[in-house]
């Protein structure tokens, strides 16, 4: 019992060390590795990934739509309460659940038709950014989630996200 215990254990350190990281060539040990002498180029991060690099510059663009302030909330609070009236007089639900239900469905449209209406009318941006290769692409997203210009960021699926 106790040697399966202890082997248990041993098998259990094995694995867990096998996790851990080494700090490996091009660390920041010895002043950078063999980086030209500890030098850095252009003060970049040195352990550089193909999808990463700095913002230069953020542009709102607008998007020319408009619509009356309302419009979403409205026609997705009539959805909601017809869909979630059917919905409950299908299930079986009696006159007061499908009133509730209702209600409940035109509270909820009313939120989606809200959003939707913003992220079809609402302006977006384009974001600039010095790729860690040189590169310089434009990214156009809705939301900058935190995004500022001269931040370290990175670029997955088309989307700039801070790193």
């Amino acid at each position: 019992m106790k040697i399966q215990l202890i082997a248990v254990g041993a098998i259990a350190s094995l694995a867990l060390a096998g996790c851990a990281t080494s700090p490996g060539y091009g660390g920041s040990s010895y002043g950078g590795g063999y980086n030209n002498g500890g030098y850095n180029s252009g003060g970049y991060n040195n352990n550089r990934c193909a999808d990463c690099g700095i913002v230069t510059r953020i542009d709102t663009v607008a998007s020319g739509r408009t619509a009356p302030s309302a419009t979403g909330a409205i026609l997705g609070g009539i959805v909601g309460a017809v869909a979630g009236h059917e919905i409950s007089s299908h299930t079986g639900g009696s006159k007061g659940n499908q009133n509730v239900a209702a209600a409940a469905g035109a509270a909820a449209g009313a939120l989606a038709g809200n959003k939707i209406q913003q992220n079809v009318t609402g302006d977006s941006y384009d974001i600039q950014v010095r790729m860690d290769d040189g590169r310089v692409i434009v990214v156009n997203q809705k939301d900058l989630g935190g995004i500022r210009e001269n931040t370290y960021v990175r670029v997955v699926n088309g989307r700039v996200v801070l790193r």
